[in-house]
């Protein structure tokens, strides 16, 4: 029939699994580039995405905001539980109240100053230069993630980072909306009684959720190893809906959720954290593969300018004004606070925000989404590869992770009523040189085989461990936690762990 579209056939799908297989491929070989070159991998998959679009050598056409807002909140939600599993509590709790102050009062000073220089430099009316404000005020959690985890500074500094940027969008996303509604503004006190609310609610539901997923995931033996990663994810997956579907934030309880979990030493650990790894590369891939199809390269051209005009007032002003008003009562020494100041990434998070004005017909939408796309670029191409050389240049490079920790793998016997950890000790861990009976384990546990170069045998008590070793603990019940503890702190101290104030909290 005429003006009908023509349905999806085999072919048409066989057609489209190879593109979606090339484009994951030549993402994945990128993740080399940009490991090299010290560029965060967003840059390199927006950049597939442009020549996949109507201006490159793809020629596709798409411009649905609506159906990139969608799957972009989507894979921001495998992205921050990725993120909250690989957290560890010990680095992020004295981090809360810092991360707290600049997701809540640093993001009002970034939104009051660049909105107040759009609208003064740029020109823009006060609602396009609100939402504008809003948007670029969210750090984003990929990029922050994927370049602060590849520097080893000090853990007050990653996890104060880390958390704002899990913490920050819910009250960021509640302002665009708020901004991007047809309507005269809310007042500024119910904007932030809104945006208190709706964290609690989230916060609550996030740990509540999470605390139940550990439980029930420790307690309840599954009949496959496989099925561990599965149910993790789908337990961060149920925190974002349950937060949202209450009206709350389901961005922080998916956050939180996850980060509940992954302190919780579940059974299968290793897997697991393999498995939300892969979900979230291909998470970001899409992601911002589609946000690179939805921007015209050829319409950019008059929004560069005024982008990098408001990328610099929030580089420069903004976000160094937050960083230090917020951070003043805790005493953060000013080296830590200039990297802070530096290290506030933009990525994916304000491009996918910018296209909530689209969806609700703002006018001058288009031209707010071309000037974050330019600003997210540009600004992340700059900050990103300088943030090692900053951290040398401020002396903020932590030795103190030399030591590297056990990987540790959990698998319940249900029908014996313990469980069986396998270890293994990587390169710089201080367990290597130590005797089997140094480990000192407790009661109830025991190194029963090691694993050495590919030749199993079963140890005696003054057998030397080496790097490279694995070993297989059995342990009770009763002693598994602390029999977990006592390999991660000698893995952290050596032998002498426990006297020399080391532990096995991770």
């Amino acid at each position: 029939m005429r003006g009908r579209k023509r349905p999806l056939n085999i072919h048409d799908l066989n057609e489209l699994l190879l593109v979606c297989s090339l484009v994951l491929l030549v993402a994945v070989a990128a993740v080399r580039i940009s490991s090299r070159s010290g560029l965060p991998s967003l840059l390199v998959y927006l950049g597939i995405g442009v020549l996949m679009g109507q201006d490159g050598i793809g020629g596709i056409h798409f411009d649905n905001a609506e159906l990139t807002q969608v799957i972009g909140y989507a894979a921001l939600v495998v992205i921050l539980a990725e993120g909250g599993l690989g957290t560890k509590w010990k680095e992020i709790k004295p981090a809360l109240p810092a991360a707290s102050a600049l997701a809540l009062v640093g993001v009002a000073v970034s939104v009051g100053v660049t909105a107040t220089a759009a609208h003064f430099l740029v020109g823009l009316d006060w609602r396009q230069a609100l939402i504008i404000g809003a948007v670029v005020s969210s750090t984003d959690a990929a990029a922050v993630f994927s370049v602060l985890r590849k520097i080893p500074l000090p853990a007050r500094v990653t996890g104060t980072l880390e958390a704002e940027s899990g913490f920050n969008d819910a009250p960021v996303v509640i302002l665009v909306v708020s901004f991007s509604t047809a309507g005269p503004f809310e007042h500024w006190y119910v904007l932030v009684g809104k945006i208190l609310l709706e964290l609690a609610i989230g916060a609550a539901i996030g740990i509540a959720v999470g605390w139940l997923g550990a439980w029930g995931l420790r307690h309840v033996a599954l009949p496959a190893s496989g099925l561990y990663p599965i149910a993790v994810m789908a337990i961060a997956v149920a925190s974002y809906a349950a937060g949202a579907l209450a009206h709350g934030s389901g961005f922080l309880a998916v956050y939180l959720a996850s980060m509940v979990l992954g302190n919780a030493r579940l059974p299968h650990w290793p897997a697991t954290r393999g498995f939300a790894e892969g979900l979230g590369w291909i998470a970001q891939i899409g992601m911002f593969v589609l946000l690179g199809l939805l921007v015209t390269p050829h319409e950019l051209g008059d929004d560069i300018l005024p982008a990098l005009l408001i990328g610099l007032v929030l580089t420069m002003v903004a976000r160094p004004l937050s960083v230090v008003l917020c951070l003043a009562p805790f005493r953060v020494p000013w080296q830590e606070q200039a990297l802070m100041s530096w290290a506030g990434l933009r990525g994916a998070v304000p491009i996918i925000l910018a296209t909530i004005p689209m969806v609700n017909g703002v006018d001058g939408s288009r031209r707010i989404f071309n000037i974050v796309f330019v600003l997210v670029v540009v600004y992340t191409l700059v900050q990103g590869p300088t943030l090692p050389w900053l951290a040398r240049t401020l002396h903020l490079r932590d030795g103190s992770q030399a030591a590297a920790d056990l990987g540790i793998e959990s698998a319940p016997l249900e029908q014996l009523r313990g469980h069986l950890l396998s270890v293994s000790i990587p390169r710089g861990s201080k367990m290597h040189g130590v005797e089997i009976n140094e480990l000192r384990l407790p009661a109830g546990a025991a190194v029963t085989l090691v694993v050495r170069e590919g030749t199993s045998f079963v140890p005696l008590p003054t057998t030397v461990l080496r790097r490279g070793d694995e070993l297989l603990v059995v342990a009770t019940d009763p002693v598994r936690d602390a029999a977990e503890g006592r390999l991660r702190a000698v893995g952290r101290g050596g032998k002498l762990a426990g006297w020399l104030g080391t532990n096995g909290s991770t």
